[in-house]
Formats: C-alpha cells, structure tokens, sequence
C-alpha cells in the first residue's frame, strides 16, 4: 500500500516536514498495532512518500529541499539593514527563494510576534531579497522562484533592485536610506550597476495576492497596518511608492506604470511590483508553482492514499490554499484524500465538496488549542495512528478502503 502525505506546515507549531514526519510514524505504528506479524509494517509492503508542500509563502523553501532541492546559505541584509544568514535552495539551474527568509517580519531584530512599531514599517527594506537573487546568480541559477509572504518591508521591491545593483538617488545625487518612507526623496534610478545577468534569467513570482501596488487596496493600505504602519504612515508610504513608480518608469519606460496595476503588484510590501516591472516575473498562483516543483501529480502514481492539511482548515482554505491544491491533485489521479489540521470550521458539507473524503482536527483529540499547538507533534502521530489501523484493516480484509 502507497501513502502519499502531503501537507503544509501547522502555523506556529510544525514545520510542514515536521507534520509528514510525526504522521508518517504514527500511520506506522497504527498499522504495526492492528496488524501483528500480519501488518503492511511487518510485511514491508506499507510504502510512505512524504512531500511537503506549501502555498508559496513561508514553508516553500522546506518544500524544495523536500524534493530534491539542495539548501544554501548567504549573508544577506535583514530588514533593517543588519546581516544575517538566510537560506535559499537550488536544483541545476533552478533557485527558490523564500523572501521571509531575508526580508520577513519574523527575522526582525527584537520580533515577538506581536505588531511591529511604525519605525519598521517605514525604514524596513527588502535588500536582502535582492541579494538572495544574487546569491542564486551566482550558484548558476537562472530559473529563479520568488516565494513571497510575512514581510517587513513596504518599499515597492526597491529594495530588490538595490541588493542587485540598481543605486537609488535623490535630487542631490545621494544615495537613499533604505525603506519605504525615503522613496519619497526619490530622483533617479541609477541602472549601470545593475546585474547583468538578470538579462538571461526568467523569474516566477509565487503569490496568491492579487493586489495593485497603490490606492486603498494597494500594499501601504492593505498590508501596512499588520507592519505597524499608522493611518499617518500609510499615507505617506503610498505617496512614496506613487513617486517610485513615476522615477522607474523615467528609467524604464511606461510598463511601470502599467505594472503597478498588475494583480500581484501589492504583493509582499511591492516586491510583487518590482518583480514584474523590473524583473519581467510572470505571476502564478503559489500553490501551483509548489506543486509543479515537487512533481506532486507524477508521484501520486500508484498511490492508494493521500494526506494533507495544514493548521486551520477554513473558508479561506478554499481559495486555493495548499490543501485544496493537493485534494485537486489527488482527484486528477483519481485517489482519495484525507485532510489533517489543528482545527476545522468547515462543514461536513464543504469538506466533501472539497474533495477531502475525511477531516481529523487535533482539537477532536484536545479540547484545548494551547495544548494542540504546544504538542501537536504528539497528537498528529495519533491521528497517524488511528489511519494506520484502518488501513491495515483494509488490506487484510480486501475490503475498501474506509478511514
């Protein structure tokens, strides 16, 4: 029998490779316990392929080392200027990059998780992104995935054009700090420094956001407050993209004008918009882009059963988060899928709509969330192991199968 498990990460609790894992020795020990000397374990015929997936955002870096990719590291810029060692992953000529890992709130100096100061939210930058691509340059790299989600910065992705060459000046010839906030000194784009290798590269952007960059649904507005962005700064960081969007497109050309307009645009504080005006980055949404490279569909042959889930399986689980994807999948090649999660507000009726032929939430096994999230890696093996029982179940009575 041929297990495929496929989830994303539990926020907060479990790496995605950490849920496969717990799972997969819990479906072991389900199937060693109700089987005996008879069990798919004992007999070696239970086969388990773990693929951790991911939506694009934070976790597709583990995706791509989970499928082959080979992690690297550099010392790149954080948020706010300070170095720090960030990982991208690398396949031949193909890089991943996850932004968070550069550029994200959680690599913040001082970050508890709480809502950063309007400090941050004006000066935090996304240089070290750029420097992560320049980074997969150098390795060779020159199919490039731009993972975006949790950042800190709400530069417009200027950032991304300085730590690959571009020098950002104002009226006085003087180079800009760094952040959102400065772009409104913003007089010219110096180009001459700019990588020229980016010339021979093609870049995918991997975000299900769909925002322009500016306006009232644009990335200062929507995305800035959680930054810690006051009403006050919100303002005047628009304002400050708006006149980096008129100094590039002086540089560039009216395609940045017309990119600040592009679904995906307001994406992670801009980078979106730099992506696709200076980078030419197709959009895509980032739960296809996963699944393309961890070759899901292909390995799903002859799979008897596939798991996935993530966190919180709800509403907005099924605007094609990494769950759905996979149900998607799994339906296309016509196997059946189960769903795993820390809590569910789905109906019964949504999770068969869904695809999803059963949903095991830890909170059916623990009533309280702190301790669902403190020992998630205890009660999923149990769910893994209440699968293991009814698979095995299964195979010894050639009965189908019935989890």
């Amino acid at each position: 029998m041929r297990i495929v498990i496929a989830p994303d990460k539990f926020k907060g609790s479990l790496s995605a490779p950490d849920v496969a894992r717990h799972l997969e020795t819990g479906l072991r020990n389900g199937s060693a316990t109700a089987g005996g000397p008879g069990s798919l374990e004992a007999q070696g015929t239970l086969e388990v392929l773990r693929i951790p997936v991911a939506d694009g955002g934070e976790g597709t870096l583990d995706a791509a080392v989970g499928s082959g990719f080979t992690r690297r590291r550099a010392v790149v810029s954080g948020p706010t200027g300070q170095p720090l060692t960030a990982e991208f992953a690398v396949r031949g000529r193909e890089a991943v990059i996850e932004m968070a890992a550069a550029s994200g709130l959680a690599v913040l100096p001082g970050y508890d998780g709480g809502r950063p100061g309007s400090a941050s939210a004006r000066a935090a930058s996304s240089l070290g992104t750029g420097e992560l691509i320049r980074a997969a340059l150098d390795a060779g790299c020159r199919q490039i995935i731009l993972g975006v989600g949790g950042s800190a910065n709400t530069d417009g992705g200027a950032g991304v054009l300085q730590g690959l060459g571009a020098k950002l000046l104002d009226s006085a010839g003087n180079e800009l700090p760094l952040g959102g906030a400065a772009l409104a000194d913003l007089a010219t784009i110096d180009f001459s420094g700019f990588d020229t290798r980016l010339e021979e590269s093609r870049f995918i952007l991997a975000s299900d956001v769909d925002n322009p960059l500016l306006g009232t649904d644009g990335a200062a507005a929507i995305f800035g407050p959680q930054k810690g962005a006051t009403a006050a700064d919100v303002g005047e960081l628009d304002a400050a993209l708006a006149n980096f969007v008129q100094v590039l497109a002086a540089e560039i050309g009216p395609r940045a004008v017309k990119a600040a307009s592009a679904p995906g645009a307001g994406a992670a504080g801009g980078v979106g918009y730099a992506a696709i005006a200076a980078l030419a980055a197709s959009r895509r949404p980032g739960i296809d882009v996963v699944l393309e490279f961890t070759r899901l569909a292909e390995r799903l042959a002859g799979a008897d059963l596939v798991i996935t889930g993530e966190g919180s399986l709800d509403e907005q689980s099924l605007l094609g988060k990494t769950p759905m994807g996979v149900a998607r999948a799994a339906a296309q090649a016509g196997v059946p899928v189960l769903a795993v999660c820390g809590r569910t507000t789905l109906t019964q009726q949504q999770q068969q709509t869904s695809g999803f032929r059963q949903v095991y939430p830890l909170t059916a096994l623990e009533g309280n969330v702190e301790i669902c999230i403190a020992e998630a890696g205890r009660l999923l093996e149990e769910l893994g192991q209440h699968i293991g029982v009814h698979l095995t179940d299964s195979a010894n009575t050639k009965e189908p199968l019935n989890v």
